[in-house]
């Protein structure tokens, strides 16, 4: 079987797809970013990433320590402390999103001359519409 359509299986139950769902989204990226530059705790990522719930976190945080990219440490004081750092494999994983992150700054540009281009094609299309209507 050919390996290139493994990787882009479309069905909802596919573990590469659910990996994906779990990794590209906005919190779990911030997150990886974050802490590829230090351990950090949970108020200051809460206060590091912009618009993001306690709860929203918290599931994000539990989502990446259960794929083994995030380590979570409890210390025994009082009140406890609690560390998350990435793991081995979240560096890994970081290294790619880089990439990603390097293309986004170098072609936003470009991507935002499209959106203009495309909503005055939609607006005149509507105008059009209108003066038919």
């Amino acid at each position: 079987m050919d390996d290139e359509i493994l990787q882009w299986d479309t069905r909802a139950d596919c573990e590469v797809r659910q990996i994906l769902d779990r990794i590209a989204d906005k919190w779990s990226l911030l997150v990886i970013a974050l802490l590829e530059r230090r351990t950090m705790r949970f108020t200051e990522l809460r206060r590091e990433i912009d618009g993001v719930s306690q709860r929203m976190l918290t599931v994000t945080l539990r989502q990446l320590e259960r794929d083994g990219l995030v380590d979570r440490t409890v210390h025994p004081v009082v009140p406890p402390r609690v560390e998350y750092t990435l793991t081995p494999l979240g560096a890994t994983l970081h290294e790619a999103i880089k990439s990603l992150v390097v293309w986004t700054e170098t072609h936003q540009n470009d991507i935002a001359a499209a959106r203009y281009a495309y909503d005055d094609k939609v607006e005149a299309e509507r105008e059009a519409a209108r003066g038919q209507g």
